[in-house]
């Protein structure tokens, strides 16, 4: 059987080598796609065909994706969580030097130089004092959400020298484990404004965290604090951001989001959306991606989707796999079983997960699954889609 793949943005080649040409056909131009790959097209309010069994996007980030209506028609979204966290460090530690040593305003400042020699070795003499900075070690690093970037952000200030602490309600067992021991790990966000020089912010943009840092949270920050977002934009309140510098309460904003507020502003530093944008975060990403998907569409195997549970269920030989997306509501098991008993079928493996209100059953079935059992798998109230693998 061959898979087909639509991609709705250039795919890094590194990763679409992982679909095997006779298995795979990948391109832009498929009509009736079963699975689709992209990386920022937005697919809200676009129609996408009823063929789609999964969505996979190159990045963390999932807000170009209508996720609840994809999770209404049991097409699990994927992501690549930790495949561009080294880049996002490389920039977050970039940024840290950009506010201690003020090197974006001064470098603008010699850019602006003119005349000889002697004239310009007058200027930068006379000019370099207003760009003088300060050094990180024995300085507060707060890092806000310790994923797989936030902790390889707190590693690395630890590395450098910073006192770091740490904040994420929800770390996660294997995060845990990979965060450096030096890193103080806070339960109250308002413990870690008030004691970082520098904040950094490392969360996925929901409802709970749109306009986190606000008003309120800046004016509990140090005074002359540092806030840097390579996350997402609206997670920081611009307005507040911009007054709170005019006031001093802040000394520098450093984001990875232009806008109109923040363009040309003094102590604020923006850049074009960088955090991913080397080649390595690319590759990563791809390989993830096509690698996630490759696994479900052949073995109905789900990993780092956002929306459906984490699934794998080694196969039985000598057995047809029912791969079951369906409304966590009592009983499914026990339906989907008693029909196939009555259809003579024997199950040699079954693995049901649930993941908030939505769940996924992996079943494997002794010998052949007629056409007429899937159609009555699918007629099962609460099941959302069920296909024969």
């Amino acid at each position: 059987m061959t898979f087909t793949i639509k991609t709705l943005n250039a795919i890094s080649h590194t990763g679409l080598s992982r679909l095997p040409k006779d298995e795979f056909e990948v391109s832009s131009e498929v009509e009736r796609p079963d699975a689709i790959m992209l990386r920022s097209a937005n697919l809200h309010g676009v129609e996408i065909p009823a063929s789609v069994l999964a969505v996979a996007r190159a990045g963390a980030g999932t807000n170009n994706i209508p996720i609840a209506d994809y999770s209404a028609r049991g097409i699990p979204v994927f992501n690549t969580p930790g495949a561009n966290a080294n880049a996002v460090k490389e920039l977050v530690v970039a940024a840290l030097f950009l506010a201690a040593r003020n090197i974006v305003p001064a470098a603008a400042f010699a850019h602006r130089l003119e005349g000889d020699a002697a004239s310009m070795d007058k200027a930068v003499e006379a000019g370099k004092k207003a760009f003088v900075g300060w050094e990180l070690p024995g300085r507060t690093l707060g890092v806000i959400g310790l994923g797989a970037i936030g902790v390889e952000v707190a590693n690395a200030a630890t590395a450098l020298g910073m006192k770091v602490l740490g904040y994420d309600p929800g770390i996660t067992v294997e995060h845990a484990w990979n965060l450096s021991s030096f890193v103080e790990h806070v339960t109250n966000l308002d413990q870690l404004l008030k004691r970082a020089d520098i904040i950094t912010i490392h969360v996925p943009l929901v409802d709970a965290t749109r306009g986190l840092i606000g008003a309120e949270a800046l004016g509990r920050m140090r005074k002359s604090a540092v806030v840097i977002n390579f996350a997402r934009g609206p997670i920081v309140d611009e307005d507040a951001v911009v007054e709170a510098l005019e006031s001093g309460q802040l000394r520098a904003y450093i984001c990875d989001f232009p806008s109109p507020a923040l363009n040309k502003r003094d102590k604020v530093v923006t850049l074009p959306h960088l955090g991913a944008s080397t080649n390595e975060a690319e590759e990563n990403c791809a390989r993830m991606a096509a690698d996630q998907l490759r696994d479900f569409l052949t073995e109905g195997t789900i990993v780092n989707s956002v929306n459906f549970p984490n699934a794998s269920l080694a196969r039985a030989e000598g057995t047809s796999r029912i791969a079951i997306a369906n409304s966590n509501v009592p009983n499914m098991v026990g339906q989907i079983s008693t029909l196939l008993a009555s259809a003579g079928l024997n199950i040699a493996d079954l693995l049901n997960k649930s993941r908030g209100e939505l769940a996924y059953t992996l079943v494997d079935v002794d010998g052949d699954v007629p056409d007429s059992v899937m159609a009555q798998i699918r007629g099962i109230a609460g099941v959302l889609s069920a296909r024969l693998i």
